[in-house]
């Protein structure tokens, strides 16, 4: 392996050390965390609200940027993520390392201590879950998959907790529509980009179960989700514009996972099963906020 080439500027430096924090992703998890503080009952002022999106984004790009260290070797193998910084060599492995632990050594501490302590608890479970458990586990096995929604799906019941201070129905609920969100959404990416995950040495569903049981698992939880997305009316804050949106979008959404069963292109499907998967969560949301208002 050749040695890395350090970046020619420190804006360059600081690009790529940005760049393993992965920004798109965290800022679509501040975006969840933000809703989750958005629906419960009671508010934050201004200064508590900043600290809990500071740090839990922190939370989220130490996870990330450790996943990025720990997965070096296997992102020089798939397209998407060969040019990332350090499977390219334009930083050393150890600024990862470093920047990673401490993000989660300083953020962790704060979020339980300025926010509260199920916040911070929360946050810790997802960082170490993510890294700790989902990304080795993703090489000798497909159930990774379900590993790494726990972490994904935290982000909301996070933003309720720091309201509330306690884990609630409406929290959980909004964790279950997350968790269940990721199986179809992923399990879509994993079909449409089947032979870089296999060159790379990750286990999917796909490769591992087959296209057919891949089809399956997402139909499957297609449903669950549409089933959990409804329980926010009796539970959380929800009223008759999410419910309608609810009703109609999951229904929609499952119609979608159900066409790959007939699909002459599986991956062509795949592309609009993962589209579909944004839409729906995009609409979802926005509904939800509207029936909030």
């Amino acid at each position: 392996m050749t040695a890395a080439i350090r970046p020619a500027t420190m804006m360059l430096t600081v690009r790529d050390l940005i760049a393993l924090t992965k920004p798109r992703i965290t800022l679509m998890v501040l975006v969840t965390v933000a809703g989750g503080m958005w629906l419960a009952p009671g508010s934050l002022d201004l200064l508590s609200m900043t600290v809990m999106l500071v740090t839990t984004g922190m939370v989220v790009g130490a996870a990330n940027t450790l996943n990025c260290y720990l997965e070096r070797d296997s992102d020089r193998l798939m397209a998407r993520t060969a040019n990332r910084p350090l499977p390219d060599g334009r930083l050393e492995p150890v600024w990862a390392l470093l920047l990673g632990v401490g993000m989660g050594i300083f953020s962790v501490p704060v979020l339980w201590v300025a926010v509260n302590p199920m916040t911070g608890l929360l946050g810790l479970i997802a960082l170490l879950s993510y890294v700790a458990i989902y990304t080795p586990m993703k090489q000798w096995t497909p159930a990774a998959l379900f590993v790494g929604a726990v972490p994904g799906a935290l982000p909301p019941l996070m933003g309720w907790t720091a309201v509330t201070g306690t884990i609630e129905a409406p929290g959980l609920v909004l964790f279950g529509i997350l968790f269940f969100w990721q199986i179809p959404h992923f399990i879509a990416i994993s079909i449409f980009r089947q032979e870089e995950y296999e060159r790379a040495g990750l286990k999917v569903l796909p490769s591992v179960r087959g296209l057919q049981s891949a089809k399956v698992q997402a139909a499957a939880y297609s449903l669950t989700l549409w089933a959990v997305s409804i329980l926010l009316v009796p539970y959380g804050p929800a009223g008759v514009i999410y419910l309608v949106t609810a009703v109609v979008a999951g229904g929609l959404f499952f119609g979608e996972s159900l066409r790959g069963f007939r699909a002459p292109d599986a991956k062509v499907w795949a592309k609009k099963l993962f589209v579909a998967s944004l839409i729906y969560l995009t609409v979802l949301f926005t509904a939800l906020i509207i029936d909030a208002l």
